[in-house]
């Protein structure tokens, strides 16, 4: 079965689908995650898209105005959310997020090329090239922050105490791994700006 979400957007579409499937393609592999974890990942998926398109699908409509990809608005938000006393690397950023260095490169490019960021020679190495955002740049990702924010704080108000309950719980408990908790002092920071 396929779900299928429609978000209106303003620049280049008249709407995007974003379809997410409750069926695998493919036979599970030995060694593979039960149908337990598949249903509450497709749950935990439901929730997301629930937050993503509460406030209208403000965080689409933003990304859609930004007129970036999503490989460019990956790193684009890795950049913002980068606390380091130096700029990143374009291998940092690649390891990061995922993306071949080449993928990130090309991402950087577009950045650059549009004025949202800046490519500069390493201090010490100058075969090394840092990125950093530029103030255009900055400005783009506090947007999408901004969006994210109002859309889950929608979501939040929307609860019931009930739920509001146990969904403080559950964080609670998730916020005790580490990689979680890095990312939500990183968005905290970046949130109180």
């Amino acid at each position: 079965m396929i779900y299928v979400t429609h978000f209106q957007l303003r620049k280049a579409f008249e709407f995007a689908i974003i379809p997410y499937m409750e069926a695998a393609t493919k036979a599970a592999a030995p060694g593979a995650r039960s149908g337990g974890d598949r249903d509450l990942a497709l749950r935990f998926g439901a929730l997301m898209m629930c937050t993503l398109s509460s406030e209208g699908g403000a965080v689409i409509q933003a990304i859609d105005d930004s007129g970036l990809n999503f490989s460019q608005m990956k790193v684009l938000v890795a950049l913002a959310g980068h606390e380091d006393a130096e700029s990143a690397t374009v291998k940092q950023v690649s390891g990061r997020l995922g993306l071949s260095l080449a993928s990130a490169s090309r991402a950087v490019d577009v950045l650059v090329k549009r004025n949202l960021a800046t490519r500069a020679e390493d201090a010490e190495d100058r075969r090394i090239r840092r990125v950093s955002l530029t103030t255009e740049g900055q400005g783009v990702a506090d947007e999408l922050m901004a969006a994210r924010m109002a859309g889950l704080e929608a979501f939040v108000a929307s609860l019931s105490s009930v739920e509001r309950r146990k969904l403080e719980a559950a964080l609670d408990v998730l916020l005790q791994r580490e990689d979680i908790a890095d990312a939500y002092r990183t968005h905290r920071r970046r949130a109180r700006k």
